[in-house]
């Protein structure tokens, strides 16, 4: 049980934009409650348990804006393929084994991997509902025994060509996200969103069923959109319209959308994007991965897009650390315009942490009284970060997973000196090991 007050203090604290000396958090059954100096706090809350995290320093956790859990048990598969050979040859192949258990255990793999990296929310977008919610409460499950915050963005699918598990009729797909949106409904640590796949993978009728039911729920909705050549020309050539038009034309373009990938795109389209608010899940590894191309996110952030960050699945990373996604947003951004002044390291760390809780609609990604006590706390002594007078510049461009030592979820230490505290890493790995067996 933790403490119902509970005081944390370090060397350095990040709030407000900046790092703070020598300051401390006053957390209350699982929210933020007051930051201040530590002798002012530790004098005001004299008989509070403390944390101590003297040569540390403590930054919000990060937001994983996008994944898919299961693909964790795929990594390495079908790597270096073109994208169609890819997912036939991993996602297709390998969906017929995937049973409720192993989607638990994929589930574990994934987001113990995550809170390990500094993940404190994840949008889990997920597919393979076999006819019921029986799997999406496996993922949940798992995420609940793991103390990480899980958006389930419970995809609505219904493209023929999908494996039979993936694919559901638009009233089932209404029905099943609805009653699990409405389960979940208070519960700070899971939350549920409708998904429609993509333009491709789903259906007018079902993209426009996941939209109302988003507005019924008063939630965001979530969306694969322009990550492959082939969606664009699809749209063209069904509809005479690219892929971002075409979705306006549903009336689906608004601020609830949170839209994946968003890489073919014309200036109209990116205009027409930031004049409805929309947001994006962007996903640099697996784009570079997948050889999907590169999304414009200097052009994207002028017009009024907000941006968050996302890992996409292992199998299409396959790392699953946002801190990893700053330092490839930046750097391939970067390298693509040949400006090294396009995006800087405050954009792609807002993108990270602040933008992914302000997209999810959670009060998460910030250290600031009011928010989910969410944080991560970094060795200062770490290699990766020195020297010390660039520790924020350090963080996004050259830290590295060992000088994560210490996360936080709802007031909970989950990791702690680096291992994870809720379930035993051995005994995922003995999971893992057990399943992938017998698929030899």
């Amino acid at each position: 049980m933790r403490a119902l007050k509970q005081l944390f203090k370090a060397d350095r604290v990040y709030e407000g934009g900046q790092f703070r000396q020598n300051w401390a958090i006053l957390i209350e059954d699982g929210t933020i409650i007051e930051t201040g100096e530590q002798t002012v706090l530790e004098r005001k809350y004299t008989q509070t348990p403390t944390v101590d995290w003297t040569g540390k320093a403590i930054l919000p956790g990060t937001v994983n804006a996008h994944n898919h859990s299961f693909q964790s048990l795929l990594r390495g598969i079908a790597a270096d393929r073109p994208f169609l050979e890819w997912r036939d040859q991993a996602l297709y192949k390998y969906t017929p084994l995937l049973d409720e258990e192993a989607i638990y255990i994929g589930a574990l793999f994934a987001f113990g991997e995550m809170l390990k990296y500094g993940v404190t929310t994840v949008s889990d977008f997920f597919y393979v509902h076999d006819g019921g919610n029986a799997r999406d409460e496996a993922v949940i499950r798992a995420a609940k025994d793991l103390g990480i915050r899980l958006v389930l963005a419970r995809t609505m699918y219904d493209w023929s060509g999908a494996p039979a598990s993936y694919r559901e009729s638009v009233p089932d797909a209404v029905k099943r996200t609805r009653e699990l949106a409405v389960k979940y409904q208070g519960d700070p640590m899971v939350t549920v969103h409708p998904a429609p796949h993509s333009p491709h993978a789903a259906s007018p009728e079902m993209i426009q069923a996941g939209h109302k039911l988003a507005a019924e729920l008063d939630t965001p909705f979530h969306i694969h959109v322009a990550e492959e050549p082939f969606e664009v020309e699809e749209t063209l050539a069904k509809y005479g319209l690219r892929t971002v038009h075409y979705l306006d034309k549903l009336g689906v373009v608004d601020e609830r959308m949170i839209a994946i990938h968003l890489v073919w795109l014309e200036d109209s389209e990116i205009r027409l994007l930031g004049d409805k608010r929309a947001g994006l899940a962007y996903c640099p590894s697996s784009n570079m991965f997948l050889s999907d191309g590169v999304t414009n996110i200097p052009g994207l952030l002028a017009a009024g897009v907000r941006v968050s960050m996302g890992t996409d699945g292992a199998c299409s990373n396959n790392r699953i650390s946002v801190f990893e996604e700053m330092r490839m947003c930046s750097l391939l951004q970067k390298v693509t315009r040949l400006d090294g002044t396009c995006i800087n390291a405050g954009q792609v760390f807002h993108m990270g942490t602040q933008a992914g809780g302000e997209l999810l609609r959670l009060p998460v990604g910030q250290i600031s009284p009011g928010y989910y006590a969410d944080f991560v706390s970094v060795d200062l002594n770490d290699l990766s970060l020195l020297p010390a007078a660039e520790l924020f510049n350090n963080i996004v461009y050259s830290l590295q997973p060992t000088a994560i030592r210490d996360v936080v979820v709802d007031g909970k230490i989950v990791v702690g000196d680096g291992r994870l505290l809720t379930v035993q890493e051995s005994v995922i790995v003995r999971k893992i090991n057990a399943l992938l067996s017998k698929w030899e």
